[in-house]
């Protein structure tokens, strides 16, 4: 299997982008994992530090590891570690690849942990590909009302290239528009024209595209056509396992066998992941 830095290098090239989805279940991974595979497409699934905590880190590694075996092109990443020691503990256990969420510290203390943690990730494995994030990305994976987006939050071209000049990461989280979760009285838009000013920073770094739940198909192709070549997807996949297990239970609510409830909750995430795929371009490049 060729390496996800390599998958990525294609994406940038290429002009698509590689899929990544978060998962707190074993339902949820199999849901991706399927999905991708039908569509011969690479992905990259992810525990945040909640969700790590939850299935355990040791347990996620264990859980992709029983696909990767398989021949499934997948990698786990340590989505939104906050810390060198969650970051560490992620590494040692086994994950494939993590993001050192530091962007709520000032840019010398950012670019300090974010280093560290590249550092020691090369360590281990000198092909891991480490991210880090620069800009505030308000709102959380949920649905919110309304996000005040604020241009000031925006990742600022000039201290991006700073930023990865001075950390060595391969992939940069950044902030043009977009926000983590989904909003219900507010239009989100990504402001492209300063997508592209960042581009224009840092022409040779791996771009991600965080909070993607909620934006437009058309802004996230045009983001892809741009430079983005990876793209986060949490909260659309959350709600859709919600709402189609509500929907299930409540039709029939003597039902107690998990396997028989959980099943069209399965099937409703992997027709959500087979569409943003599709809309990823990353359909086929197996």
């Amino acid at each position: 299997m060729d390496t996800l830095k390599q998958y990525l290098a294609k994406a940038k090239t290429e002009h698509w982008a590689v899929g990544h989805f978060n998962f707190s279940t074993a339902e949820q991974l199999r849901a991706i994992v399927e999905a991708t595979s039908d569509l011969k497409a690479p992905v990259m699934v992810a525990t945040s530090e909640g969700e790590a905590k939850f299935v355990g880190y040791e347990q996620a590694v264990a859980l992709v590891k029983s696909y990767q075996v398989e021949g499934h092109v997948v990698w786990l990443n340590a989505d939104h570690h906050h810390s060198f020691a969650s970051c560490k503990k992620a590494i040692d256990a086994g994950y494939d690849t993590v993001l050192i969420d530091a962007s709520k510290l000032s840019l010398e203390e950012n670019i300090t942990l974010t280093k560290q943690v590249v550092d020691y990730a090369h360590s281990v494995n000198p092909m891991m590909s480490v991210e880090g994030e620069l800009g505030y990305l308000r709102g959380a994976s949920e649905v919110q009302e309304k996000i005040e987006i604020n241009s000031n939050d925006y990742t600022q071209p000039e201290a991006a290239k700073e930023f990865v000049v001075a950390t060595g990461v391969d992939r940069l989280a950044v902030v043009f528009g977009n926000i983590h979760g989904i909003v219900t009285e507010q239009r989100e838009a990504l402001n492209l024209e300063h997508l592209g000013s960042i581009i224009e920073a840092v022409p040779d770094t791996n771009l991600v595209l965080h909070g993607a739940s909620g934006l437009s198909d058309n802004d996230i192709a045009n983001a892809i056509a741009a430079g983005v070549c990876n793209v986060h997807i949490n909260t659309e996949l959350r709600l859709t396992f919600h709402d189609s297990l509500m929907a299930t239970l409540h039709n029939d609510p003597t039902q107690s066998t998990p396997y028989k409830f959980l099943a069209p909750s399965l099937e409703a995430m992997k027709e959500l992941i087979k569409a943003k795929i599709v809309l990823f371009g990353s359909a086929g490049r197996l």
